[in-house]
């Protein structure tokens, strides 16, 4: 059996950490997961971890990033499923609640995120993610006349901090149909025609 290449065994460390470190952060938070569970949990030593990680925040940022990747692509998915923009955004905002549901995405995406990475970097990663998502679409529908606004990245923000925050509403015991009517009709008020 040939050996592995430094590369193939490299992305095979980071892929057990990450693995491992995601379903311990999922299931009890960041706080209450030690980096020694974690290597024991991904089948790695102390000094691998430290090897492909500054230290456990980093692996965070890593497993968060992974994450809001694999959000991103499937709101990108449902989007691209409508060319009416009303519609595309309906169906972006029911998955994207759909999605905040998951208890990885409550715990890593929604709650540990802003804390452990601060607000910075969780920003800096959101809009590389669901911002980019939520820009490009209202920029969309700004050139085709249908929402008016100064500006789109500052609406973009706001427009994510309300999906988000009915997301943690409906995850925290709110009712999901009256939240989910009441985000819609916050964002059909931006529609201009």
């Amino acid at each position: 059996m040939p050996r592995r290449s430094q590369e193939e065994r490299t992305r095979s460390t980071r892929s057990a950490l990450t693995a491992a470190a995601r379903t311990l952060f999922a299931e009890r938070g960041y706080a209450a997961v030690s980096t020694d569970e974690i290597v024991r949990a991904a089948g790695v030593t102390r000094g691998a971890l430290y090897h492909h990680y500054a230290d456990k925040q980093a692996l965070f940022r890593d497993v968060f990033e992974q994450l809001e990747g694999e959000i991103t692509a499937e709101i990108d998915t449902v989007f691209a499923a409508e060319s009416d923009h009303l519609a595309a955004m309906a169906a972006g905002v029911t998955r994207f609640l759909d999605i905040c549901q998951r208890p990885e995405v409550l715990r890593i995406g929604l709650t540990d995120a802003p804390a452990v990475l601060g607000w910075s970097a969780w920003r800096e990663i959101e809009a590389r993610h669901g911002l980019r998502v939520i820009t490009d679409k209202l920029a969309a529908a700004v050139a085709d006349g249908l929402v008016a606004t100064p500006s789109v990245p500052a609406l973009a923000q706001l427009v994510l901090s309300a999906v988000i925050e009915a997301a943690l509403m409906i995850a925290n015991g709110a009712d999901r149909e009256p939240t989910q009517q009441a985000l819609t009709t916050l964002l059909l008020g931006l529609v201009t025609k």
